[in-house]
C-alpha cells in the first residue's frame, strides 16, 4: 500500500473544507435569507408570525359568537387611552364563578385568581417600537364618522377575531398599510402623528 504524500492530504483537506463552507453557505443562506426577505414582504413574513400558544386557551368564538360580549366588554381600555388592555383575571373570574366552573381551562384561571397572579398572555400584534399607536383615536374616529360599532372597527386592523380559535395577526400593520388607510379614510398622514 502507497503512502498519502502530502500534497494528495492537502487536496482532500481542500475538498472537505470547500464542502462543508458551502453546506454552511446554503444552511445560513436558507435560515436568513427568508426572514430578510419577510422583513419587507407580508406574505413571507405571516410564514413565520404564527399564532402564539396562550399560557390558557382561550376561546374568542365562545365569548364573542356563543356568549354575545363585545371587544369592549373585556378590552375596556381601547375607547378611551392607547392600549386596549388585557382583562384582570378578577375580570374574567366575575363570569367563572359561575359559567363553566367545571372546565379545566377555568379551573387553570381560578388558580391564577386563589394565587393572585395576573397571567402572562403572548403578545399577538406588534408594532416597532418607535411607532407610536392609539387605540382611542381610531375607535372615535371610525365610531363617529360610520356610526359603526367600534368591535367592527377593531376587524379592520385585527381581522374576525370572534371566529379564530386562536389569535394571529392578519394583516401587515407595516408603514404602507397604515398610511393606506390614513389616506383613504381622510386621517393625517404628517410623520409625527405614528412617530416620535
Amino acid at each position: 500500500m502507497q503512502a498519502e504524500t502530502p500534497r494528495s492530504g492537502r487536496k482532500a483537506l481542500l475538498i472537505i473544507t470547500g464542502v462543508v463552507a458551502g453546506l454552511l453557505f446554503i444552511f445560513v443562506g436558507l435560515a436568513v435569507v427568508p426572514r430578510v426577505l419577510a422583513h419587507y414582504f407580508w406574505p413571507i413574513e405571516r410564514w413565520y408570525r404564527s399564532a402564539p400558544v396562550q399560557p390558557i386557551d382561550f376561546p374568542h368564538p365562545s365569548h364573542v359568537q356563543v356568549g354575545g360580549i363585545d371587544c369592549l366588554f373585556c378590552h375596556r381600555t381601547v375607547a378611551k387611552e392607547a392600549m386596549a388592555g388585557i382583562p384582570p383575571v378578577e375580570q374574567c373570574m366575575f363570569c367563572h364563578k359561575i359559567v363553566a366552573k367545571e372546565q379545566p381551562r377555568i379551573q387553570m384561571l381560578a388558580s391564577f385568581a386563589e394565587r393572585g397572579e395576573p397571567i402572562q398572555w403572548m403578545r399577538v400584534h406588534r408594532l416597532p417600537d418607535h411607532v407610536h399607536f392609539v387605540h382611542e383615536a381610531h375607535i372615535t374616529y371610525f365610531t363617529r364618522k360610520d356610526g359603526v360599532l367600534p368591535s367592527q372597527v377593531c376587524s379592520t386592523c385585527h381581522g374576525d377575531v370572534g371566529n379564530m380559535q386562536r389569535v394571529q395577526q392578519v394583516r401587515s400593520l407595516r408603514m404602507g398599510d397604515c398610511v393606506d388607510c390614513h389616506r383613504q379614510n381622510g386621517a393625517p398622514t404628517d410623520c409625527f402623528v405614528c412617530h416620535y
